[in-house]
């Protein structure tokens, strides 16, 4: 539930890209539109490195608990807004408030999130992260189908009170459980970051390229939509939808198939369907909207698995710094984010139209693709531990091979 709750918060912003961007409601420049995650980047890079030292003070459970309640800021902040768009000058500070506590919000739940249901389930760790990354995929997805909603009912706002609603429930709800997952020996695990080994810096540079293809069709999807393809805003909304649909059931999919198909095939053919997407998007003629919506579908499936699996991969990998993997991994998503979601505005004055950025986004999907082939080497699964297989206990609570 905090998954799929969290999605919904994540993407309420980008769902909403056409409303900040409208002249009627904010009035706001692609540039300040990108510009307007940036505190939300800087914040989510931050709370996802110092996450686990938090953690270490006052345990993970309260992080998870702190995340929550940053988020809730968010989405309040985001309402008091309304009251003020037409008033830009006290309007977009409030909005830069909101996306700052968003990013808090993100990178203190998620990367707990994601180690919960890594110390949770021993025994099928890559199955559980793609899983909690599905139900936290289908309320992406699920937050623009909301934003059409509401703006067909004449308060698109009501998605931020909604989610108010359902983060105040989940808090008081979550505040009752258990939730024991600490790192009973931080000092070990490298928690200040300052001892990282080599291999980290592969994952880390995979996360900075996903988050990048990501956020151009997460982000940016709805503005290419509309400008370039002929969408209404309805189907504008329904191409982010597609998009974070088939991002939420790739991750279901291909959660299935790692019986018969390795995680590691998986991961190594994804970027390159992104390669495809983005040259699709680039080649697509104007007014073409239904093939948009098809073309940004595909590209949901392409990105489904790689970040969850990322993780995953690191934390069995990294054995060493297990327990900084997941927020160190998403830190580093946040910062692809971050160049795609403020560097479009810059290159777009520079001349470059949006759909030949979604073109060079291409390379970055091909790096991506390279580089899977050494985040993901070819090894058995057969080759973890007898132990981990069956699920026995390890010493941190954390998804690292026993003994080491």
């Amino acid at each position: 539930m905090a998954g799929l709750v969290q999605g919904i918060v994540l993407v309420t912003f980008p769902a909403a890209s056409t409303i900040f961007t409208e002249k009627s409601e904010y009035g706001l420049s692609s540039t300040q539109y990108g510009l307007m995650f940036l505190p939300q980047v800087v914040t989510a890079i931050t709370a996802s490195l110092l996450g686990e030292g938090l953690a270490a003070r006052i345990t993970m459970k309260r992080v998870y608990l702190l995340g929550l309640g940053s988020s809730t800021v968010s989405m309040c902040l985001l309402i008091a807004s309304t009251g003020v768009k037409s008033n830009q000058s006290a309007a977009y500070p409030l909005l830069l408030v909101a996306t700052a506590f968003l990013g808090a919000g993100f990178g203190l739940a998620v990367p707990v999130l994601n180690t919960y249901a890594a110390a949770f389930h021993p025994a099928g760790v890559d199955r559980a992260v793609l899983v909690l990354n599905a139900l936290l995929g289908l309320g992406t997805a699920l937050a623009p189908v909301f934003v059409a909603v509401f703006v067909g009912l004449g308060f698109w706002w009501g998605l931020p009170v909604m989610s108010v609603i359902l983060l105040v429930v989940l808090l008081l709800f979550s505040a009752r459980l258990p939730l024991r997952g600490e790192v009973q020996a931080p000092g070990a695990a490298g928690s200040g970051g300052s001892h990282r080994p080599r291999r980290f810096w592969f994952f880390a540079a995979f996360a900075v390229l996903y988050g990048i293809c990501e956020t151009m069709n997460g982000n940016w999807s709805q503005l290419d939509m509309t400008t370039r393809l002929g969408a209404s805003a309805t189907q504008a909304s329904f191409a982010l939808a597609a998009f974070w649909g088939m991002v939420t059931i790739g991750r279901i999919l291909f959660a299935a198939l790692g019986r018969w198909v390795p995680e590691q095939v998986t991961y190594r053919i994804l970027p390159f369907v992104l390669v495809a997407t983005f040259l699709l998007v680039w080649r697509l003629p104007s007014h073409a909207a239904g093939a948009g919506i098809a073309v940004f579908a595909l590209a949901g499936l392409g990105c489904s698995a790689l970040l969850p699996l990322t993780i995953s991969f690191g934390e069995k990998d990294l054995a060493a710094m297990s327990a900084a993997v997941a927020g160190g991994v998403i830190a580093f998503y946040q910062l692809g984010y971050g160049i795609a979601a403020f560097g479009v505005g810059p290159l777009q004055r520079a001349g470059l139209s949006l759909s030949a950025i979604f073109g060079c986004a291409a390379v970055a999907a091909g790096a991506m693709g390279v580089l899977s082939f050494v985040v993901a080497p070819g090894r058995p699964r057969s080759a973890r531990p007898a132990t981990e297989q069956a699920g026995s206990p390890r010493p941190s609570g954390h998804n690292g091979p026993q003994g080491q």
